[in-house]
C-alpha cells in the first residue's frame, strides 16, 4: 500500500513539472513571437535596381557608395560609418569635409574595397548599378544592399531611393520640397533672364565636353526654365572630345564653365590653351562678359543636393549682375 501511494506521488510530481515545462515552453514561444512581431514592425522592404532589399530596422551603421549618395545621407542628417572618397579632395569635397570627419574611406566609386566595408559592420550599403554591378553579390552578403539604377540626371530620383533606403522618406520629401520652392523663387525673381541661352562646357584632361540637358547642371537649368543654345537643348549627355572647330557651339548668351582638375595640370592647360584660342574669344559670351568659371565638383562632379543648393548659390549671384 504505502509502495502504491509513493508511485502515485513521483507520478504526480512527473504531470506536474511537464505541465510547467510545457508552460514555461509555451511563454518562451510567445516571447520570441512577441519579438518577432515587434522586428516585423520595424522592417521594410525597398525595391531598387538589383531587386529587392529586406531591411529589418531603421540602419543606424550605413555606407554608402556614390559622391551624390553621400550628400543625401548628409540633407537627410544620417552621417555615414564609410562612403568612397570624393573624386577632387583629401578625401572628400571641400563642401563636405567640415560634415565627415571620422568617415571611414572605402575605396573610390569605380574601385571599392569591399573588405573595409564588411570591418564597418553596416546595416546598410548603398550602392549604384552604373559602378559597382559586379560586386553587388558581395556586397548583399555583408548587409542589406540598396543600388540605385544610374549617375545621370535628375539627382532627386536617387535621393527619394535613398530616402527611403534610411527610412526617412518624409524628411526626403521635404528636402526636395525646401530645393523647389528655391527654384520658385529663383523663377519669380530672375524671370525677365530666362530667356537667356545657357552654355555649359567642361575641361578634362584630354577632353573638352558641351554639356546638354541630361546631366546634373543641364536638369537644374532646365527645372528653373533657362533657355539652351539649339545644339545643346536635347535631352542627352553630351557631345564629348570636341575638336576646336566646334567652338562656335559652345556660344550662348551666357557661357558657364568648368574644369576637372585632379592635380597633375592637364587639365587647366587645355582650359588656358581653348580660352587663348581666337576663337574662343571670338564667342558673343567671351565679348560681352558674360562667362564664368565655376567649381566643377559643385556644378557637375558631385553630383547631389548639397550641390543642387550651391549651384544655385552660384546662379542667384551672377545673374543679379547679368544684363
Amino acid at each position: 500500500m504505502k509502495l502504491h501511494k509513493g508511485l502515485l506521488l513521483i507520478w504526480a510530481i512527473i504531470i506536474a513539472m511537464a505541465l510547467a515545462a510545457c508552460g514555461n515552453g509555451s511563454k518562451d514561444e510567445e516571447g520570441k513571437k512577441e519579438e518577432a512581431g515587434k522586428k516585423d514592425g520595424n522592417s521594410y522592404k525597398v525595391e531598387h535596381a538589383m531587386g529587392t532589399a529586406d531591411i529589418p530596422d531603421t540602419p543606424k551603421r550605413v555606407v554608402i557608395l556614390t559622391n551624390e549618395g553621400t550628400e543625401a545621407l548628409l540633407s537627410l542628417g544620417v552621417k555615414p560609418v564609410g562612403a568612397v572618397k570624393s573624386w577632387v579632395g583629401d578625401p572628400w569635397y571641400d563642401h563636405i569635409s567640415d560634415q565627415m570627419e571620422g568617415v571611414e574611406v572605402v575605396g573610390d566609386e569605380a574601385q571599392v574595397n569591399v573588405e573595409a566595408i564588411a570591418k564597418l559592420k553596416p546595416d546598410l550599403i548603398i550602392g549604384n548599378k552604373m559602378r559597382q554591378e559586379d560586386i553587388y553579390p558581395q556586397l548583399e552578403a555583408i548587409a542589406p544592399t540598396v543600388f540605385a539604377e544610374t549617375l545621370r540626371g535628375d539627382w532627386k530620383e536617387n535621393f527619394r531611393l535613398y530616402a527611403e533606403a534610411v527610412n526617412k522618406k518624409e524628411e526626403g520629401e521635404k528636402v526636395i520640397s525646401d530645393f523647389d520652392a528655391r527654384i520658385n523663387g529663383f523663377k519669380e525673381k530672375f524671370g525677365d533672364k530666362l530667356d537667356k541661352e545657357i552654355s555649359l562646357v567642361r575641361f578634362m584632361a584630354g577632353d573638352v565636353r558641351i554639356y546638354h540637358k541630361d546631366t546634373f547642371a543641364g536638369v537644374i537649368l532646365d527645372q528653373i526654365g533657362f533657355a539652351r543654345p539649339e545644339n545643346q537643348d536635347v535631352d542627352d549627355f553630351a557631345e564629348m572630345n570636341v575638336s576646336t572647330e566646334r567652338i562656335p557651339a559652345m556660344d550662348g548668351s551666357v557661357l558657364f564653365y568648368f574644369t576637372y582638375e585632379t592635380g597633375d595640370g592637364e587639365a587647366q592647360a587645355l582650359e588656358d590653351e581653348w580660352l587663348n584660342n581666337p576663337l574662343f574669344k571670338n564667342l558673343e559670351a567671351v565679348k560681352s562678359g558674360n562667362i564664368h568659371k565655376v567649381n566643377d565638383s559643385i556644378w557637375n562632379t558631385a553630383g547631389g543636393v548639397v550641390a543642387a543648393n550651391l549651384m544655385l548659390d552660384d546662379l542667384e549671384k551672377i545673374m543679379e549682375d547679368t544684363k
